[in-house]
């Protein structure tokens, strides 16, 4: 069995090590799609103040802040938030198990292919730690890779050193998720690769304790 803190130090250094390479990265058709879609709703409740967990070097964080949302970029990759700081953000080094901000701060969480590196023992406390940042009612974009619900170092993975990997089934995550958010849509995305990809977007109940 896999824990957080057992891969938490080589998901660092492969993160760091890939930062230049992930900057360039250009965001394919449907992940704008999905970005937007998330702001469409954001907008029309009025939010305004953003974390992005797993911020990468910062595109979508530096897309929502100049919609006109507050934004905060957190990753656990010290060479991913300086690209963030680069962009005129407010970016800090803090990992998902760790997000040391005050209870019910934000009205929105955005997360991307992050919560799929923490393994699934752990997972209840990030999912948990997100939902208390969240005021009550605000919401929760989290996309991830889904698969047969397998999880360990993916061995064909191209980064140094390889990465923990957790792909979840639609069940599995949907599992997951509600003993801390309601639904509000699921879907999978059409992307071309072999793995589906699964968009959730939750919300923290009014009632949550």
């Amino acid at each position: 069995m896999f824990h957080y803190e057992e891969v938490l130090g080589n998901l660092r250094a492969a993160y760091d090590r890939g930062a230049e390479y992930r900057e360039n990265l250009v965001r394919q058709p449907w992940k704008l799609s999905e970005r937007s879609a998330f702001l469409a709703l954001l907008q029309s409740e009025g939010a305004r103040r953003l974390l992005e967990v797993g911020a990468g070097t910062g595109q979508d964080s530096s897309f929502f802040a100049s919609q006109g949302l507050s934004v905060v970029a957190t990753d656990l990759s010290p060479a991913m938030v300086s690209y963030c700081r680069a962009k005129g953000l407010d970016a800090r080094v803090v990992d998902v198990l760790a997000l040391d901000f005050e209870p019910a701060s934000f009205d929105a969480v955005y997360s991307v292919n992050c919560l799929l590196h923490v393994p699934n023992v752990d997972l209840p406390r990030a999912l948990s730690t997100i939902a208390s940042v969240l005021r009550p009612g605000g919401l929760f974009y989290l996309g991830l890779w889904g698969g047969d619900g397998t999880e360990g170092i993916l061995e064909r993975d191209q980064h140094v050193p390889k990465r923990f990997f957790s792909f979840r089934t639609d069940a599995q995550i949907q599992s997951y998720v509600t003993s801390f958010f309601e639904v509000v849509d699921f879907h999978l995305v059409s992307t071309g690769d072999v793995e589906p990809y699964q968009s959730l977007t939750l919300r923290r109940p009014l009632d949550l304790t």
